[in-house]
C-alpha cells in the first residue's frame, strides 16, 4: 500500500511541475487494467489452481504542446501484481512500455522500452491475450525491447509505417555468440493498411531475440463477425530454427453483453519437425463499458519428433477492469 500511495504521489507531483513549467497545453491520461482469473492448469504431471494477475498494469501517457503544432510524447507503463504482489524477484512494479518522442505534421520520433513495430502489427487478432492462449507462447516476434529508436509515420490515406532500429550498446542482441558493436544491431518495421472494417499488415524482424523474422496479419469485421488471421516464417541466427506457421482467431458478438472467441495457430520447426499447436474458446460477459467477466478454455500442444507429445491444458473465470 505504502508503494502504491508513493508512486500516486510521484505521478501528481510530476503532473504539477509539468503544469507549471510547460508553455503549451497539456493533454496527460492516467490509465490502467486489472486482469485477474481463477485457473486450473495440467500439464499431465502437475494439476493445480491459481490465480493469475495477467499482466495487470498502470500507466500514464500525454504530450505537451511544445511549439505549433509540434508535441513532445511520451508514456510511462508499468505491471502490477494483484495476486501476490511480485511482479518480477520482489518487485511490486515492473517495467512495460516506457517511451518519449517528438510528434508533428512529419509523424512521431521516439525511443526507450518498447513493444517492437512486428508485435504491435497483430493488432489485437489475439483474442486471448496475456492468459494461457497468448499467441507469444507458440510463435516468437512478441518482443518489448530495450534501447529501441523509431520512427511512426503519420496515417496517410490508411498507410501508417514504422521502423525502428535496437544499438546492441556492446551486448549479443542478435544470438551468434558474439558481442555486437554496430550502430544497427537489429531492425524491427511494420507497414500497415487501414479502412472501415479491414486491416492489412506487413511486419518483420531482423536480429531481434536472435530472429529473422516475417509476418503477415489481416483482419477483417463483417457485422457481429471478426476475423483475424496471420502467417509467418522465422528463422534463428544460428541456423537451429527455420518455422513457418498461422494463425486465425473468430470473435462473434451474440448481443451487446456476450461475445464468443475461438482462435487456433499451428507453426512447425522444418529444421527438426518439431511442431506447436494452440487452440482456445472462450466467451466475454460485458459488465459495463470498461468491465467484462470471461472464461476460457486453452490446449497447447508440443509436438517432437520421436517422442510424445507434451501437452498443457489450462481453463479459467476472470474478469478485467480497464480505467
Amino acid at each position: 500500500m505504502n508503494k502504491v500511495l508513493l508512486s500516486a504521489a510521484v505521478a501528481s507531483t510530476l503532473s504539477l511541475a509539468s503544469y507549471g513549467f510547460a508553455d503549451g497545453p497539456i493533454d496527460s491520461t492516467i490509465y490502467g487494467k486489472v486482469n485477474i482469473s481463477v485457473v486450473n492448469t495440467d500439464n499431465g504431471s502437475t494439476d493445480q489452481w491459481k490465480l493469475n494477475s495477467n499482466a495487470s498494469r498502470l500507466g500514464v501517457k500525454g504530450k505537451t504542446e511544445i511549439a505549433d503544432g509540434l508535441y513532445a510524447v511520451y508514456k510511462a507503463e508499468f505491471e502490477i501484481a494483484v495476486d501476490d504482489g511480485d511482479a518480477k524477484n520482489g518487485q511490486t512494479f515492473t517495467q512495460r512500455n516506457i517511451m518519449a518522442g517528438i510528434r508533428g505534421g512529419f509523424g512521431t520520433v521516439w525511443a526507450g522500452k518498447h513493444d517492437t513495430p512486428t508485435k504491435l502489427a497483430q493488432n489485437k487478432i489475439d483474442l486471448f491475450n496475456d492468459l494461457e492462449g497468448d499467441i507469444k507462447h507458440t510463435f516468437e516476434g512478441e518482443n518489448r525491447v530495450s534501447n529501441i529508436i523509431a520512427y511512426t509515420s503519420p496515417n496517410i490515406n490508411g498507410f501508417a509505417t514504422t521502423v525502428a532500429m535496437i544499438p546492441g550498446e556492446g551486448a549479443d542482441v542478435d544470438g551468434d555468440g558474439n558481442d555486437d558493436t554496430g550502430l544497427t544491431d537489429g531492425i524491427s518495421y511494420s507497414v500497415s493498411y487501414s479502412k472501415d472494417n479491414l486491416y492489412v499488415a506487413v511486419a518483420g524482424d531482423q536480429d531481434v531475440d536472435s530472429q529473422d523474422l516475417l509476418r503477415i496479419v489481416a483482419q477483417y469485421k463483417l457485422d457481429a463477425l471478426k476475423l483475424g488471421v496471420m502467417y509467418q516464417q522465422n528463422e534463428d541466427n544460428l541456423g537451429t530454427k527455420d518455422e513457418s506457421g498461422y494463425f486465425v482467431s473468430a470473435a462473434y458478438k451474440l448481443n451487446k453483453k456476450t461475445t464468443l472467441k475461438a482462435q487456433y495457430g499451428s507453426i512447425e520447426d522444418d529444421a527438426d519437425g518439431d511442431k506447436e499447436d494452440s487452440l482456445s474458446l472462450g466467451a466475454d460477459y460485458k459488465l459495463a463499458k470498461g468491465t467484462k467477466l470471461y472464461v476460457f478454455y486453452t490446449d497447447n500442444t508440443d509436438s517432437s519428433v520421436g517422442e510424445a507429445d507434451s501437452e498443457a491444458t489450462a481453463y479459467g473465470l476472470g474478469m478485467e477492469h480497464k480505467f
